[in-house]
């Protein structure tokens, strides 16, 4: 009975601090972001302060974090823009555009870190029956950011590959010439890796690897009792990269929704009551943490 009772009180303190942490969220999302309040909070001094208790935040965590081995490779889900631009009351378009900025920031924090690989869930095949208006909206949106990405100089300054991951075939032809360039253009790097899931699904994936693979058993190059997990592992949008360490998933949802179903077998899976645009640095910094720390047990246990 201790025990359940015990269990008990950790599930409702857990429950409140996620409950905490949301609404402290919001009630900085307000102040930052909603048409509401934005010109009582818009004081350079009341930003400055924002500022300072972040970036005092992010350094103490920062300075935790790097006396301890960091992941190799990072996976998130970002979820919730569209949740987000409503509680926000701004256009939907609006929250997917605070997303995309929210991605550059966070590739940047790995860059920070020296964490290698980082794939992000951008835009999947099911996301193709949300309303025609919204769809061409994102994809303008992709069109944007890829050529910023292009032509952004730290992509080439510091070796960053950017690969979009996915059924290319279903994006607009533009997008997908525009993604193709994007490639190409970053394919010499091998500093990091930056993957983008576009038209992407986790069990077409697997499918896509297995035809592959069959391929190569029917055209004799491959034994059947030679596959294993290696084979199907190199056959896959990821070949060659270490599978996640951490996936992350926004929004309060707590699933993989079809993405890297095979690679996140082994993966720390940490799912935040915040939305995607909401979900800041130090959040970031704390997931980090708590990898190590849970890195840190697996190893006293073995």
């Amino acid at each position: 009975m201790a025990g359940e009772e015990k269990r008990g009180a950790g599930m409702m303190k857990k429950e409140l601090k996620k409950k905490w942490i949301r609404f402290e969220r919001k009630i900085i999302d307000f102040m930052l972001f909603s048409n509401i309040t934005k010109n009582i909070f818009s004081s350079k001094f009341f930003r400055l302060l924002v500022k300072k208790i972040e970036e005092f935040r992010e350094k103490e965590l920062l300075k935790e974090i790097k006396r301890h081995p960091l992941p190799k490779h990072v996976a998130i889900i970002m979820d919730g823009n569209r949740r987000f631009a409503k509680e926000m009351k701004m256009d939907i378009c609006e929250g997917h555009k605070r997303g995309a900025d929210r991605v550059e920031e966070i590739l940047e924090i790995c860059r920070e870190l020296d964490i290698k690989v980082l794939t992000v869930y951008a835009f999947s095949v099911e996301n193709f029956r949300r309303a025609r208006e919204e769809v061409t909206e994102l994809m303008d949106l992709f069109f944007k950011k890829f050529d910023e990405l292009l032509r952004d100089e730290r992509i080439h300054k510091y070796g960053i590959r950017v690969r979009i991951i996915g059924d290319l075939d279903f994006l607009p032809e533009k997008i997908r010439k525009k993604a193709e360039e994007l490639m190409k253009a970053t394919d010499s790097y091998s500093n990091y890796i930056f993957n983008i899931a576009m038209a992407y699904g986790g069990r077409d994936e697997i499918t896509e690897a297995t035809k592959k693979i069959m391929e190569k058993v029917k055209a004799g190059k491959l034994k059947p009792e030679e596959i294993d997990e290696s084979t199907i592992s190199s056959h896959l949008y990821t070949h060659g990269l270490p599978d996640p360490d951490i996936l992350i998933r926004t929004s309060g949802e707590e699933r993989l929704s079809n993405f890297l179903l095979w690679q996140s077998a082994n993966s720390l899976l940490c799912f935040y009551d915040v939305y995607w645009p909401s979900f800041r640095k130090r959040d970031f910094l704390k997931t980090i943490k708590m990898y190590q720390r849970r890195r840190n047990e697996l190893q006293h246990l073995e």
